[in-house]
């Protein structure tokens, strides 16, 4: 008897690409983040372009998780 139940993902469409468009926004959210701290800073102070648009993303990703979460496959 295994203590974890084994996800094999959903037949849904719908469902699946709410999944992988979560975790695209999450991962390409992070990348550009990651890659912005690397850039010239921004003279004003504030955040680059780049790192509103990651967080953006992520912010993004994060909800559509939530959204994934409350509904139910088949």
């Amino acid at each position: 008897m295994a203590f974890f139940k084994k996800y094999n993902g959903t037949a849904d469409l719908r469902l699946l690409s709410i999944e992988r468009w979560a975790w695209i926004l999450i991962y390409g959210g992070l990348l550009a983040c990651v890659l912005s701290y690397f850039m010239p800073a921004v003279p004003e102070g504030g955040f680059s372009l780049l790192t509103a648009c990651g967080l953006l993303a992520v912010a993004l990703g994060a909800a559509l998780i939530v959204v994934r979460s409350r509904l139910h496959g088949e």
